[in-house]
């Protein structure tokens, strides 16, 4: 059974733009193929705590977990890692707040990111475990940052899943949401074409 992963990151929960498109978009490719498993991760209902030094401590060594805090850290990155793993298709909604990507969505990344686990080190430098997945980003921008030194959401979040070996990578991009209704309206519309172009071409 195929495994599609979803993960919103919308402070706004289901008013969020790029949590509803990353709805749409997960709908449209699960459509494409029934019976697929939806993982569905929604960090403005159930976010995930910040990566703390305790925490991380029982990523190198799992015997380290000695309190119930580090049993409990090292529990939910396992359950996160193991989700990630299962995943055929991982779609993202990604919100730009304050220039970047929301701290929730950076604390999946951290639980996610480990060595020996999603990726290893190598004398040529580190080497993802996870290839042959593709991912989707739904990122919602208040202003136009796309091909801009201000566009850090981009490049970070390639060089975080290239980081793990996924290097198929689409980007869905609405732009203008502050900039009055006619932009946003415009930048909306924009994803939302998209979306049904890559809908389309999806593989079945």
């Amino acid at each position: 059974m195929k495994t599609l992963l979803q993960i919103n990151a919308g402070l706004q929960g289901a008013n969020s733009q790029s949590s509803q498109l990353a709805d749409k978009l997960a709908a449209a490719l699960l459509s494409k193929a029934p019976g697929t498993r939806h993982i569905k991760r929604d960090l403005s209902a159930d976010p995930i705590p910040h990566l703390d030094h305790a925490t991380f401590l029982t990523f190198c060594d799992p015997g380290a977990a000695v309190t119930p805090a580090q049993r409990a850290g090292l529990a939910l990155s396992d359950t996160l890692t193991a989700e990630l793993k299962d995943a055929d298709t991982l779609v993202f909604g990604a919100p730009m707040y304050n220039l970047n990507l929301p701290s929730t969505l950076k604390a999946w990344i951290d639980h996610v990111c480990r060595a020996g686990e999603t990726f290893r080190y190598s004398e040529a430098g580190p080497v993802g475990l996870l290839e042959g997945k593709k991912a989707y980003i739904a990122i919602a921008q208040g202003g136009q940052f796309l091909g801009t030194p201000a566009d850090l959401q981009t490049g970070y979040l390639k060089m975080a899943l290239g980081l793990i070996g996924i290097v198929d990578v689409e980007m869905i991009y609405a732009q203008g949401m502050a900039l009055g209704p006619e932009v946003a309206e415009a930048g909306l519309q924009a994803a939302h074409r998209r979306i049904d172009d890559l809908s389309r071409t999806a593989a079945q």
